[in-house]
C-alpha cells in the first residue's frame, strides 16, 4: 500500500493510539520516520521504538507510547509541511511552539532536529511537525 503522506500517516497513528490509551502502535518503517521517532524519544515524548521484521521481510516500527498520571505525554501533534504545501523557514524565523514549551521537528541539510537545535546551529529547513 502506498501513502500520499507517510509522515502524516505516522502522526495520525500516534495521535489515534494515544486517544485510545494504547501502550504501543505499529507503523510502517522508513529511515525518515525512524529519525523523527529518535527526536521524539530524545525529547521524552515517547518511551521507545523498535524495528520489527514481518514474515514477508516487510519492516515496521513498534512505538511504545508514554503516559504521565494516566494522560498522554503528547497533548498535540500536528503536521505542518505537507506534500501539497511545503513550509520552509530560515534559522532566524523558526517559530517557538507554545512559547518554547513545545517543539517543532525540522528537516535541515544536516539532519532532522528540534527547533532549538536548528536555531543554535543557525540552519533553516522544512518544518515537519509541531509537538506539545
Amino acid at each position: 500500500m502506498t501513502f500520499v503522506d507517510p509522515i502524516g500517516d505516522m502522526i495520525t497513528r500516534i495521535r489515534n493510539a494515544q486517544m485510545r490509551m494504547l501502550k504501543n502502535v505499529r507503523i510502517p518503517s522508513s529511515k525518515f520516520r525512524e529519525k523523527i521517532l529518535d527526536v521524539l524519544k530524545q525529547e521524552g515524548y515517547i518511551a521507545d521504538y523498535k524495528l520489527l521484521l514481518d514474515a514477508n521481510n516487510k519492516s515496521s516500527l513498534s512505538v511504545d507510547l508514554k503516559y504521565n498520571n494516566g494522560l498522554p505525554v503528547i497533548k498535540e501533534i500536528n503536521r505542518v509541511s505537507k506534500p501539497g504545501r511545503r513550509i520552509y523557514v530560515r534559522a532566524t524565523s523558526i517559530p517557538k511552539i507554545k512559547n518554547g514549551l513545545g517543539l517543532a521537528i525540522v528537516s535541515t541539510s544536516i539532519g532532522i532536529m528540534t527547533d532549538n537545535d536548528a536555531r543554535s546551529k543557525n540552519v533553516g529547513g522544512e518544518i515537519i511537525c509541531k509537538v506539545f
